[in-house]
């Protein structure tokens, strides 16, 4: 799952726990996306915003009202007849328009223009009554007001680079206070893409097999941790490596003026600036590595939990450090990867890594981990824990006085179930008694767990439900959602995606999973899909989601997970169970793509697909 409790809750939750997430996702100002490294992608100088003058009728644009893309009387088009007219009622009003564009990879100059026409009936000077924002993404761009009233239209310009790569919502909200009306009048929207470099080559992911090293101490909460970091890694690529990116994921919980995760006296290359919300550091390595060629890089780590129960956060005396490791950044074909966080689902995208980590923390705090740990005594009233993993994307701990129960599943995995106060000894056997269930039952159908224990940390005051790390994931109290934590160890930990450009390969078949461990069919689920438009489609990027928060469960989960039931009963239970396990076992420890997982289910039956991909609208 993501951080979103539709992850963790059943199917019939989604539209609740929709609503949640985008209550809770808010970003940190001082944490806005900063302007991205150029990708080293080719670009194609596009204009990628369809029907900016609004002349072919409303698509594919989405008003909060019908009339708000018109050629009444009252206002004047900039170009052509149409226009879209925001507000202008004189009451209490809001109305917003918005579009979803997908800005080109490689790019090294995206510029958003429009021209604005403000006329109003407001009589003060120096008030902000009524308001028109403009968005791309999460991100402001400019706030207008009735102080900003003109004679004529004026167009703005914004540069957008930092989100090439990215599918995005262009959107503008207008709101009007209780009297006095103010137009906001907008006309010929555009983004224009150009400039790029030539790409890397090769879709050859690197840097390849990266060995981190980390050794940290704690204070006596568990709330801060210091220490060192090192990776090293191997360039897979014929394109030489110049640089390094360490993805500094959780500085989104912070600002980029108190940061969460610090790194300094980096060794092993030299550190550059940070970008995309301080999420993101440049390393510039010391001669470029060419293929086959390895490196190491270290610096000094800080991280600062802070206060939430989140997947990096503290819940009374209970901390959780999810992505709190920095970890390389992937480059590939389309350049370096390099999205912004998303508090709505993941971001995250890495290829399989070793850890070895030790965690030297007061005895009084267990520390579950990802991977195998190993506990020995440390200084006077303290423990270290040796925490050792193959072959997993990411690394996550939890540090706090924990009431813990093990067991071993009947295959033979054993697991240990750590629970914050307030949870019974009841609902912790429970637990323990699903994921021992839902371990084995994935491995029949996908394949060996192959990393050793799974610990699960349980906490019912988790706003997102539960998420997932290789071995170790946050829940609830809930048979549905730790069966679906527990998924994803094939579907993101063992078979890899990325993330934020791909959610439903994870989430829908976790989802779908989940529902085959507790014995759902999924009868009849795709007779209530109901498109909200055009654009919207399963095979969707969080870009695409974080502008349609509302929709996000309900498409990449619910109905992702029905077009694999539907995909099941087109091929039949036993060719489609087949195709699961040989798609994992040929993905092991891999990366899976769309066009991978359609190629695969083709190659599976001689009834041409072409019509099911379209009908379920899965792109790729």
């Amino acid at each position: 799952m993501r951080a979103t409790p539709h992850k963790a809750l059943a199917a019939s939750t989604f539209t609740l726990a929709a609503l949640a997430a985008a209550a809770l996702s808010v970003t940190p100002a001082a944490a806005a996306p900063l302007k991205a490294p150029t990708s080293t992608a080719a670009c194609t100088p596009a204009q990628v915003v369809t029907n900016g003058g609004f002349e072919s009728g409303t698509s594919p644009w989405t008003q909060s009202q019908t009339g708000l893309i018109t050629s009444r009387a009252g206002q004047a088009a900039h170009g052509g007849t149409t226009f879209a007219w925001l507000n202008g009622v004189g009451r209490t009003h809001t109305d917003t328009l918005s579009q979803s564009v997908a800005i080109p990879s490689g790019c090294s100059t995206a510029t958003l223009t429009f021209w604005l026409h403000i006329d109003t009936a407001e009589t003060t000077s120096s008030t902000k009554y009524d308001k028109l924002t403009a968005k791309i993404g999460t991100t402001t761009l400019a706030t207008y007001s009735n102080l900003d009233k003109n004679t004529g239209y004026v167009q703005k310009s914004f540069d957008v680079s930092a989100f090439a790569g990215q599918t995005v919502a262009v959107a503008f909200t207008g709101t009007e206070d209780s009297s006095l009306q103010t137009s906001f009048v907008v006309d010929d929207v555009a983004l224009d893409t150009s400039g790029g470099t030539t790409p890397p080559g090769d879709s050859t992911r690197t840097p390849a097999s990266p060995s981190y090293t980390v050794n940290l101490s704690s204070n006596t909460s568990g709330t801060g941790w210091t220490g060192h970091e090192s990776a090293t890694f191997t360039n897979a690529s014929p394109t030489a490596l110049t640089e390094v990116y360490l993805r500094l994921w959780d500085n989104y919980h912070g600002t980029c003026s108190a940061m969460p995760i610090t790194v300094s006296n980096v060794t092993g290359g030299t550190a550059g600036a940070l970008s995309v919300g301080c999420t993101a550091l440049k390393i510039d390595l010391p001669t470029p590595l060419t293929q086959g060629q390895s490196a190491t890089i270290g610096f000094d780590l800080g991280i600062t939990v802070p206060s939430g129960a989140d997947r990096f956060g503290y819940d009374g005396a209970f901390s959780m450090l999810g992505n709190a490791l920095p970890v390389l950044a992937v480059r590939d074909g389309a350049g370096w990867h390099l999205d912004p966080y998303t508090n709505n689902g993941e971001s995250f995208y890495s290829l399989a890594s070793d850890f070895r980590v030790t965690l030297d923390h007061p005895s009084s705090l267990l520390v579950p981990a990802t991977g195998a740990s190993v506990d020995t005594p440390g200084t006077s009233g303290r423990t270290v824990t040796t925490a050792t993993a193959t072959k997993v994307r990411d690394f996550a701990w939890a540090a706090g006085p924990f009431s813990k129960i093990s067991g071993t599943s009947a295959a033979g995995t054993p697991i240990n179930v750590y629970s914050v106060s307030g949870i019974s000894s009841a609902d912790a056997q429970s637990m323990l008694t699903t994921a021992k269930s839902a371990v084995d039952a994935h491995s029949g159908r996908f394949g060996a767990y192959p990393y050793g224990e799974l610990d699960a940390v349980i906490d019912n005051n988790y706003w997102f439900g539960g998420m997932e790390y290789p071995g170790f994931v946050l829940d609830l109290v809930s048979t549905t959602a730790l069966t679906h934590e527990i998924g994803h160890q094939w579907w993101y930990g063992i078979v890899g995606d990325d993330e934020y450009a791909s959610p439903w390969l994870d989430e829908a078949f976790t989802d779908y999973a989940t529902d085959l461990a507790l014995n759902k069919t999924g009868a009849n689920c795709w007779n209530s899909v109901s498109w909200a438009s055009t654009a919207e489609k399963i095979t969707n990027s969080m870009g695409y989601w974080d502008a349609h928060s509302s929709r996000y469960s309900t498409v990449v989960y619910g109905y992702g997970k029905c077009a694999l039931h539907d995909l099941r009963r087109t091929l039949g239970d036993t060719a489609m169970a087949k195709l699961l396990k040989d798609y994992a076992t040929s993905h092991w420890y891999g990366v899976s793509t769309t066009a991978e997982f359609k190629a695969a289910a083709q190659a599976a039956t001689t009834t041409d697909l072409s019509s099911f991909w379209t009908q379920h609208r899965i792109d790729g």
